[in-house]
């Protein structure tokens, strides 16, 4: 293993929608990445087909395409609100494509081990032609998060006999395989709350949902208007950062009801009255089948015999079919030891400092490997752009002493980050918010808008000419007219910031 000359070459673990993002920054500012990717095509999860992949051929995202985007590549015309899977993985083609990313690539490579070799990282990976290893000064892990699934231990489930036997959601592929058939869907996160309205609408007998904790089910289209771009906007994020958090809870409550009902108005089990211990999930179908009874909520599975399944209030159901909708668990199998100790990779979520470096790891990077509700891109994007202007020098590194403190006072949690508030953290770190008083007419858009990744290519470093047009006409489309003038609530809601802001200090 000989070191390398080039001190700008960096590794990236992983060709899906991190690392493409990580490339596309890391050479606009300089550098050359290296992508290795394990399967044949780029787009990590939405390479449908792939081993890897969990999306099922019918599959569609459910957040809206406004969100669901980079900052430099807008959806083609004509593309539905919620882009089918197939168009996602065309999107990431382009635009791989359009920044040089395609030349980077590596397929069929995929990363067996990871270590630190004095100054540098050494990948050693294999490859159609066998294995070998090679050494960077940098390296940026965007490997994905979502792969191994998660089944809990169920009393009884391997006596289970259904015809259709039991699976993780990981590897659903269609529903006409359960036409007729009684179906147990174990979850109540997205994947449940989408593939249990996918099988009752292609006519199973019977299907049932069953959880341990009935979250809140938000509608994604409220009047006409995604509920993204209502829930992930900037003003909530800002407003759980300062405001008292029993006043958030109640607003955010509030909020909930009024735009999706409570889950028991729809025939669904009670949720926690704090919706952030209960958690959301959102799903168009999923409520108004439960209410039309043709989805069964059911508390946890005590226990399964044969095809008879017992749950915690004491009834049972006889089933053909359990798909487990229960999760992922974070894995990292190419680390070195030595790596996997120091980030914690055996644990809930990595200990890093925001979610990407440690002080004891100079030159890594973790790209996307956060678990988080709401759309994924704009996050991974700022979070790209702030490896790469802090490895360029654009921006702001904190010291070693003090990221150690904020990994150390962190409490690993499986509870999911949400997405605006991750926007703001990646977009604060790489010297990127918008302020929205340099914007005056964008001013209500940028508080209470979709948080379009364009909206943070108004200034800062990869300032785009274009952006406050292009912004402006995104948050025009979802009801949010641009105008520095604000509602009476709004600018309540806004005043009350400021006013928790200045008691701060």
């Amino acid at each position: 293993m000989g070191s390398t000359q080039d001190t700008n070459r960096i590794a990236i673990v992983g060709a899906g929608p991190g690392g493409i993002v990580a490339a596309r920054y890391l050479l606009a500012h300089g550098f050359k990445p290296v992508l290795f990717e394990q399967s044949s095509r780029l787009g990590g999860q939405w390479n449908q087909g792939a081993p890897h992949s969990g999306v099922w051929p019918g599959m569609c995202t459910n957040t809206s395409n406004v969100v669901t985007c980079f900052s430099d590549l807008d959806w083609p015309a004509g593309t539905t609100m919620f882009p089918a899977n197939q168009e996602v993985h065309a999107y990431l083609q382009r635009y791989a494509e359009r920044f040089g990313v395609l030349e980077r690539l590596r397929l069929r490579h995929r990363v067996d081990l990871l270590e630190r070799d004095g100054a540098e990282w050494a990948v050693t990976f294999s490859h159609p032609g066998g294995s070998s290893t090679e050494r960077f000064p940098r390296v940026v892990v965007a490997s994905g998060r979502y792969w191994l699934p998660r089944v809990p231990a169920i009393t009884g489930i391997e006596t289970f006999n259904g015809s259709e036997g039991v699976r993780h959601a990981f590897y659903y592929r269609e529903a006409n395989q359960y036409r007729g058939k009684r179906v147990l869907v174990a979850g109540c996160a997205i994947s449940a709350v989408e593939i249990a309205p996918e099988i009752a609408m292609a006519g199973a007998a019977q299907v049932i949902s069953c959880m341990r904790r009935q979250r809140y089910v938000l509608q994604r289209i409220v009047g006409g208007v995604p509920i993204d771009a209502l829930v992930f906007n900037r003003y909530s994020a800002l407003a759980r950062e300062r405001l008292p958090l029993d006043v958030v809870r109640a607003n955010f409550k509030a909020f909930i009801e009024r735009t999706s009902g409570a889950p028991q108005r729809w025939g669904g089990m009670q949720a926690d009255e704090d919706p952030f211990v209960a958690g959301i999930t959102q799903a168009q179908f999923y409520s108004p089948l439960v209410a039309d009874g043709r989805i069964i909520v059911k508390p946890w599975i005590q226990s399964v015999a044969g095809k008879r399944v017992t749950f915690a209030d004491g009834s049972t159901e006889e089933v053909d079919a359990i798909l487990m909708a229960t999760g992922f668990k974070l894995e990292l199998p190419f680390l070195s030891a030595a790596i996997h100790e120091t980030v914690g990779a055996d644990g809930p979520a990595l200990r890093l400092y925001r979610q990407t470096f440690h002080p004891e790891l100079p030159g890594m990077a973790f790209l996307g490997l956060f678990h988080q509700s709401g759309p994924y891109l704009p996050p991974l994007e700022l979070q790209a752009r702030w490896i790469a202007y802090s490895w360029a020098g654009l921006c702001g590194q904190p010291t070693a002493e003090e990221m150690s403190l904020e990994i150390a006072a962190q409490e690993p949690s499986e509870a999911p980050l949400r997405m605006n508030e991750t926007c703001i953290m990646f977009a604060r770190a790489a010297g990127v918010e918008p302020d929205p008083e340099q914007w005056p007419l964008l001013r209500r858009a940028l508080f209470f808008g979709p948080l379009a990744p364009i909206s943070f290519r108004l200034s800062g470093p990869d300032a785009l000419p274009d952006a406050a047009e292009r912004f402006a006409a995104q948050a025009a489309e979802f009801g949010v007219v641009p105008s520095p003038e604000l509602t009476p609530e709004q600018e309540a809601q806004l005043r009350a910031l400021e006013q928790a802001q200045a008691a701060a200090g």
